[in-house]
């Protein structure tokens, strides 16, 4: 079967989605938005308000306006999101990075037997090595000049990304390493370990300026069911494929590198957006009752 339906204009847009019955009270606000903000890209944020998907009829009352705080909320969330992610993946290459440097030598790295034997290390180091040759940083060149085929850990590092950080912290061979690094954090290293891989995929999604919101990740994190302390009674363990425990891990996370106001901008994002449904986000009901983020509710 062929594909057959024409390109519609950003008025023929706007009519067809009035004609399903959203609320659009400014035509020309509408219409600047969906020539900069393509259709399908929005269309996301109003799924949820269908009464009727093969129709594609709206529930009574659905508002343009609505679906617009919905997607302003999403691209402020991402850019919080990822300032967080930043700052916890910088901590965890510096600690990865000195844990084996002073344990096992600046190229602990090239030490095939320090992981684990069903992960193909040889594989890994040339990946790590393309990265590496792709690097204009000075700092790269600089090592060019010596003997060893991959610089020091403290270097190669800086050029990981969250996605190699992620395995090559997931395969070290040894459970006292990966709990060096680990408990750093007062976390558990297989619930790091898990949360690492989650965490590369949600940062993929923030870079490709992807929906956060009402997003369901292929697979839930493994949950601290023990340390930190602190997180106890705060997850979410009905609705672990959404973003929820992933925000209450790097509030944690953050406040662990650095006591800072992080925890304090999320919440206020939501008293800027007060309509955006948080529960789409697997935000358990009482959320802003909960320990962790009663402090945020009382600033």
């Amino acid at each position: 079967m062929q594909f057959t339906k024409p390109p519609k204009s950003f008025d023929e847009q706007i009519g067809l989605l009035i004609d399903r019955g959203m609320v659009i009270t400014d035509r020309d606000r509408a219409k600047r938005y969906l020539a900069h903000l393509n259709y399908y890209r929005l269309a996301a944020y109003w799924l949820p308000y269908e009464q009727d998907h093969p129709t594609h009829q709206f529930k009574p009352g659905t508002d343009f306006n609505l679906i617009l705080e919905h997607y302003i909320f999403d691209r402020e969330l991402r850019l919080l999101v990822m300032d967080a992610i930043e700052r916890v993946e910088v901590s965890l290459r510096t600690r990865w990075a000195y844990l084996l440097a002073h344990t096992y030598g600046p190229h602990a790295h090239l030490q095939g037997d320090l992981f684990k034997a069903n992960w193909n290390h040889a594989e890994n180091i040339t990946a790590l090595k393309e990265t590496v040759n792709r690097s204009s940083e000075i700092f790269i060149k600089h090592f060019r000049k010596y003997d060893e085929e991959l610089p020091p850990l403290w270097v190669v590092c800086e050029v990981m990304t969250l996605g190699q950080l992620s395995k090559w912290y997931a395969n070290l061979r040894h459970g006292s390493d990966r709990n060096a690094i680990a408990h750093a954090y007062d976390v558990d290293e297989v619930n790091l370990t898990s949360f690492l891989h989650h965490l590369s995929i949600v940062r993929n999604h923030c870079a490709h300026h992807a929906r956060l919101w009402n997003r369901l990740f292929p697979f839930a994190w493994k949950l601290p069911r023990k340390r930190p302390a602190d997180l106890q009674g705060n997850f979410n363990h009905t609705d672990g494929k959404r973003l929820y425990n992933t925000l209450v891990m790097l509030a944690y996370l953050m406040d662990s590198i650095n006591q800072n106001t992080w925890k304090q901008r999320l919440a206020n994002l939501f008293v800027k957006h007060p309509d955006v449904r948080s529960q789409a986000m697997g935000f358990p009901d009482d959320w802003q009752e909960r320990p962790f983020w009663v402090a945020c509710n009382k600033n």
